[in-house]
């Protein structure tokens, strides 16, 4: 899989679309968010009134085109970028991305799209699933309360208002589904570089990131084209 290639992986709140989106900004490379994807999926199933809990459900995946462009999220090329924050739809992706149907269909997408570009691509089984030759591995993490104070900045942005208690009760249920699913649970690549956001800011940490790409011979080696 020609391209330059990282993998950010971590737990909700970690931080991990925030600071993937500046570094490609800042580093001319493709950025994609695997989580908005999971998410856009839920919205379309919810739309479509089928039976969660039913994995055969899912077949209308078939007929689904999914992609992630310029940090925007399109189902069959309708952006669906702000109405995949609902609520609704958080309350159930979780749910969503623990079937191995959905998430077969959706790892593939994942690799085709970073086929022959050099990406920074963000998730919970991007260093273990998707691109587990990644060029640079790295795993997010930060205490649930603040990453539930993440989560609470987020929602006032849309209006929403949440108490801390009940959104870190949701970020820990979160973290247990994603991590005891059967396929391609939340893990921490043995490769990859641990970096704890706690008590970093994104302006720290992306600078961190970017160091470590930096580092990289690849990276300036690049011959693509694509991503910049």
């Amino acid at each position: 899989m020609p391209g330059f290639k990282v993998a950010i992986d971590g737990p909700a709140g970690s931080g991990k679309s925030t600071i993937s989106k500046r570094i490609a900004e800042q580093l001319n490379l493709t950025h994609i968010d695997t989580g908005a994807m999971y998410r856009a999926i839920t919205y379309i199933a919810l739309q479509k009134n089928i039976d969660l809990n039913d994995e055969a459900s899912y077949v209308f995946m078939q007929d689904l085109k999914v992609r992630y462009e310029k940090n925007r999220i399109y189902v069959n090329d309708l952006d669906v970028t702000d109405k995949i924050r609902t609520d609704a739809v958080t309350r159930n992706v979780s749910k969503v991305s623990s079937f191995p149907y959905v998430r077969r269909i959706l790892v593939q997408i994942q690799k085709d799209a970073a086929q022959n570009i050099d990406v920074i691509m963000d998730g919970r089984d991007i260093g273990s699933v998707v691109l587990p030759d990644a060029d640079l591995k790295i795993f997010l993490t930060a205490n649930v309360k603040e990453r539930a104070k993440r989560r609470q900045k987020d929602k006032e942005v849309l209006g929403i208002k949440q108490e801390l208690d009940a959104l870190e009760n949701e970020i820990l249920e979160r973290d247990h589904k994603d991590s005891t699913r059967k396929e391609s649970p939340l893990v921490c690549p043995p490769d990859a570089i641990v970096i704890d956001t706690t008590h970093y800011s994104i302006e720290d940490t992306t600078k961190r990131i970017t160091e470590e790409i930096l580092k990289k011979e690849k990276y300036h080696g690049r011959t693509t084209n694509e991503g910049r």
